[in-house]
């Protein structure tokens, strides 16, 4: 295979699951009319994708994904990555990719890496001792490898879904049960907090991963996925290593560090309209692409350069917009052009 456009996607699949299964608290589920709607957007947002790589978030059932691929007409040309035993009782990350551009097998990785250790006596005197103890994520992170041409090494793919912003449900734990009047009032904060905190593990957990892939060597990597967090939030800087963008002629790289494709985007945009979600009236980006240095135009190492990213958001403007089977999250598209650096 040799590629000369390499085009990647993340969508939010918003609890994709079979009619009548439970969702959180929600025993009964999508109804069946809601589900055909869900499916039928699904598919034609696909074929509007058109991308030899897309990563998922938030599936539930294979079956529901499967269906959708099937009504985009793509089964022929495209393989779905899903782990195994999706079956509707938990939520997971996948992938639908181009047939022949897989290297390898999946793996969906729910352990954190041993090499993450939160806990830090303080940066001076009146600093109080801190210590995190989670050991894993909230949704397995999806690690796929792809080669797009067999004369460049492969590209290590990462699919992945951190905490939302929702505060954690305090009232469930024993401490709240047992004290609910101390408690109660502080829930709400309390629970941000905690959800705050895992997000921010999440992204440390990962970034520990992708530098222990990534050090002292030219691994192309992608991360795509929804972070549930802002582009200059504290959990894309964990995760990005904050590189520097470069102007003009200037040209460099980072080893370690990731580049936003919404970024590059605003380099070339006169205009900032990057939104993939609103939740009462804020428009936030919570959904991102991230490239290694060998997919940036300006880096000394670069492989692929940057063609352009898109936006598919003209849904969440709508209130009603659910009731046609949409999302709830903007779709992102890039595509990336085959053009070493010097060739």
């Amino acid at each position: 295979m040799k590629l000369r456009t390499l085009s990647i996607a993340t969508f939010n699949l918003y609890n994709f699951n079979e009619p009548g299964l439970r969702l959180y608290g929600d025993r009964d589920g999508w109804s069946a009319e809601q589900h055909a709607l869900k499916t039928a957007w699904t598919a034609r947002m696909l074929r509007l994708l058109e991308s030899d790589l897309v990563g998922f978030q938030e599936l539930w059932h294979a079956a529901s994904l499967a269906r959708a691929v099937q009504q985009a007409g793509l089964e022929a040309t495209h393989e779905l990555i899903v782990p195994p035993g999706t079956d509707g009782r938990r939520i997971v990350c996948a992938a639908l990719l181009r047939r022949g551009l897989r290297v390898g097998e999946p793996e969906w990785i729910a352990d954190f890496p041993p090499a993450l250790r939160l806990a830090a006596g303080g940066d001076d005197a009146q600093s109080p001792e801190i210590a995190v103890s989670i050991d894993g994520f909230s949704r397995p992170v999806l690690h796929l490898r792809i080669q797009p041409r067999d004369d460049e090494p492969e590209v290590h793919v990462f699919v992945c879904h951190f905490k939302s912003k929702a505060p954690s449900k305090v009232y469930y734990e024993p401490w709240y049960r047992a004290d609910p009047a101390r408690y109660g009032k502080h829930a709400n904060a309390l629970g941000a907090a905690l959800a705050t905190i895992r997000r921010t593990a999440e992204a440390a957990a990962l970034r520990v991963m992708l530098t222990e892939l990534m050090k002292d060597n030219d691994t192309p990597v992608i991360v795509l996925g929804d972070i549930n967090d802002a582009q200059l939030s504290n959990t894309a800087n964990i995760l990005t290593e904050q590189p520097r963008y470069l102007f003009s002629d200037a040209t460099g790289g980072s080893d370690v560090a990731l580049y936003t494709a919404q970024t590059l985007q605003e380099f070339r945009d006169t205009r900032d309209v990057y939104y993939t979600h609103v939740h009462e009236g804020v428009r936030e980006s919570l959904d991102h692409i991230l490239v290694s240095q060998e997919f940036y135009d300006h880096s000394r190492k670069r492989r692929w350069l940057f063609d352009g990213m898109t936006v598919d958001n003209d849904h969440l403007n709508r209130e009603d917009h659910e009731a046609e089977g949409s999302n709830d999250h903007g779709l992102i598209r890039a595509v990336f052009r085959y053009r070493p650096a010097g060739g």
